[in-house]
């Protein structure tokens, strides 16, 4: 039973009440005790020191029959004194000898013994010393007249005090039952109270251990159990969220791994064809074998491009910082248009630039920004038919630097929208590859604007274009994202 919390709060709990009651036995019979004590010591001194009472006494002891005489004298004040037929006596003795003479009669059996009080009288002393270790409280008086020495002895066997104590003590018993039931019955309830949260949790956790997270604890009080179930519910959710970002990243890292693959294999596959071929015609003619070795060339040159598109991902993953500087952006997308510019032409495609006047220098990797600009720029050019148009504008507000590159291209369904900037994603993915694309450029252009600080978004509709809005900050970015000044980055395959 006491294994559990619940047999071990009640436990506690009746312990305590039977602790309290033992406590309050003791006190309560020593206060009688003492109560009783004190009280028969200071009738009796009050009552030996009252003038009256001694001279009557004294006169008594003049007479032959002093023993009777102060036998009638003590009943007169046996109401100060407090005197009955049972509990308290008192004895006329002998002031020599100690012998009684005179009062109570003595049980059968019973021997009257010569207590330490009754020592001191003889003495000639009051004697009113008590013990609380006796079973018994007595004073003795000593009285001297003509016909003697005599002694008042009164003697009190407690059993008031006794009696008291005793149904006090039952009273306490009593009390003590109905205070260990009540204490059980309340420790079950304030256990079921504390406990069932601690059971939801514990269920919880064993939900949690088996994988599901979806499980909560009702959240009852505003207390610490109720700050301990929100708690655990936060943490619950947390867990699910993380469990699912992993699950996803793994998601990712598998389709990561299955597109590298693919996209290797099929330049490495054209690779070996054409190579096999030539290596087992040695005869082929030179026309025939110069293409072989162009397309060779071309296959080698993309498998380049994706290695370093994916070295680019791996260092902005890793959390490869920027090489900041300030420098001047309106510089930089003329220094990029004007070498897309001269491919648009050959397209028959009309390019213009609108520039800001007054654009503020920026801070940032000069290098990785113009490179996302070549990026989406190129692509513009790329997938807009001849004859189309191309537009690129620039400007600035709010400690912000805007570029915006617009084409009259094919466009994008919005169904793909959301997922263009997702690695290896491609819209028309057979004339991707015919025009050389990786599915990598516009993930490292979101992750290089977005180390920066900054935004990119897109619009765009079927057979409408497409226009990508590049948003940086004047002032550059977070300062966990920089290089120290002077580190070079790593080169570029």
């Amino acid at each position: 039973m006491l294994k559990g919390l619940r047999g071990k709060l009640v436990f506690i709990m009746l312990m305590l009440v039977v602790m309290l009651m033992s406590v309050i036995v003791v006190f309560l019979a020593r206060g009688v005790r003492d109560f009783y004590l004190d009280e028969f010591y200071r009738r009796m001194t009050s009552a030996f020191t009252d003038a009256d009472m001694i001279s009557s006494l004294r006169r008594a002891a003049d007479e032959p029959d002093a023993a009777e005489q102060m036998e009638e004298i003590i009943f007169v004040y046996a109401g100060q004194l407090g005197i009955d037929s049972w509990t308290r006596k008192f004895y006329i003795l002998d002031g020599v000898t100690g012998e009684r003479l005179a009062g109570a009669e003595l049980q059968r059996g019973e021997v009257f013994e010569a207590t330490p009080n009754i020592l001191t009288a003889l003495t000639g002393q009051n004697a009113y010393t008590g013990n609380p270790g006796r079973d018994y409280m007595d004073a003795a008086a000593p009285i001297e007249g003509r016909y003697g020495r005599f002694i008042v002895y009164i003697r009190d066997n407690r059993e008031t005090s006794q009696n008291l104590s005793a149904s006090l003590f039952r009273m306490i018993l009593e009390s003590l039952a109905f205070g260990l039931a009540a204490s059980a019955a309340i420790s079950l309830l304030l256990a079921r109270t504390l406990l069932s949260p601690i059971r939801g949790m514990t269920k919880a956790a064993e939900a949690m251990g088996a994988g599901d997270f979806t499980r909560k604890i009702p959240v009852e009080s505003d207390d610490e159990i109720g700050t301990l179930s929100t708690t655990f519910n936060a943490m619950a959710s947390q867990l699910e969220t993380t469990l699912d970002e992993l699950k996803n990243a793994e998601k990712l890292r598998r389709d990561f791994v299955a597109n590298v693959s693919h996209e290797l294999r099929t330049p490495l596959t054209g690779i070996r064809s054409y190579a096999e071929t030539m290596s087992d015609d040695p005869a082929l003619p030179e026309g025939t074998r110069g293409e072989f070795l162009r397309v060779i060339l071309n296959e080698s040159d993309r498998m380049a491009k994706i290695v370093s598109d994916l070295l680019d991902l791996s260092r902005l993953d890793a959390g490869g910082g920027l090489k900041t500087e300030r420098f001047s952006l309106e510089r930089s997308v003329r220094d990029v248009y004007a070498a897309i510019a001269i491919s648009a032409e050959r397209r028959g495609q009309s390019v213009t630039l609108d520039l800001q006047s007054g654009m503020p220098d920026i801070t940032g990797d000069r290098a990785r920004i113009e490179q996302v600009l070549m990026n989406i720029m190129t692509n513009a050019v790329k997938y807009t038919p001849e004859g189309g148009a191309v537009s690129v504008s620039c400007g600035s507000s709010g400690g912000f630097a805007r570029i915006r590159i617009s084409d009259t291209g094919v466009g994008i369904p919005g169904e793909d929208i959301p997922r263009v900037f997702d690695r290896f994603y491609r819209v028309d993915k057979a004339r991707s590859r015919e025009s050389g694309g990786t599915g990598l450029g516009l993930s490292i252009a979101r992750e290089i604007v977005e180390r920066h600080g900054g935004e990119i978004t897109l619009s765009s509709a079927l057979g409408a274009g497409s226009s990508f809005t590049i948003t940086l900050p004047v002032d550059g970015p977070p300062t966990g994202a920089r290089e120290a000044e002077g580190e070079p980055d790593e080169p570029l395959v």
